[in-house]
């Protein structure tokens, strides 16, 4: 057990208060100083940080102090917490990393599970404003509409602007116009750009998602692909045919 909540940061002083607070109960924290033996000032310490993390609850009753554990399943939500802050910054951590060594990173994702990856991480990072070229009849069967409906809302939710292109050979539904509350501007290129594969552009990365035929997701962080595929995407974008704001 002590080795299992190591990995949770749950070391040494720490780990030896909150043990002793499951295997007490609601006790007075005299009594978890007590079990453990370390000084008052270290208990109170470990157990301020405990109770921050959600892990213990106190309480004072009769003048006394009190301590209790939480049920131990919080420790799931600890780590699911975690898990999903990790994935948030992760994306930048890998940025600032790969700038460093002065090089690209290429990462390849297969499959459907692949293509999802890529199309959420498009979301990440600092980036203000992304711009995109959707394929609405590829996005359809992979990853689908519940999917991108669900990736809409948390773009808007993260207060990410989408600039976005695509081609009326390859629209399937009158959906995702241009409107202010769901920061996006829609645009339509010319009929003989043919369309057919999605991809965001994000800061200094590029987001591919093919189609279902190929179904693959493929993520490029390098400054100067990203400054070429803006230049691109800024003559295409000009081009385009406008669309009326539904709000």
């Amino acid at each position: 057990m002590e080795s299992a909540l190591a990995r949770l940061g749950i070391v040494g002083n720490l780990y030896k208060v909150y043990r002793a607070a499951i295997e007490l109960g609601d006790v007075p924290v005299s009594k978890i100083i007590e079990r453990t033996g370390l000084p008052k000032a270290t208990v109170y310490g470990a157990l301020d940080r405990l109770e921050h993390e959600g892990l213990v609850a106190e309480s004072n009753g009769e003048g006394l102090r009190r301590v209790r554990a939480n049920e131990p399943g919080v420790l799931l939500e600890h780590v699911e917490a975690r898990k999903q802050m990790l994935t948030e910054v992760l994306p930048q951590l890998r940025a600032h990393y790969y700038r460093a060594q002065g090089k690209p990173n290429i990462r390849f994702y297969e499959g459907e599970e692949g293509v999802r990856t890529a199309y959420w991480e498009s979301i990440s990072g600092d980036a203000g404003e992304l711009r995109a070229v959707f394929s609405m009849a590829e996005l359809m069967e992979v990853p689908g509409l519940p999917v991108v409906d669900e990736y809409m809302a948390e773009r808007v939710r993260r207060g990410k602007f989408m600039r976005v292109v695509r081609s009326r050979s390859h629209d399937r539904a009158h959906i995702w116009q241009s409107s202010h509350a769901e920061l996006r501007e829609l645009r339509y290129a010319p009929a003989a750009i043919e369309l057919s594969m999605t991809f965001v552009i994000y800061g200094s990365r590029v987001a591919l998602m093919s189609s279902a035929k190929e179904c693959y997701g493929l993520i490029i962080e390098s400054e100067e692909y990203a400054q070429m595929m803006r230049a691109m995407y800024e003559s295409l974008w000009l081009q385009s045919e406008p669309t009326p704001y539904i709000d």
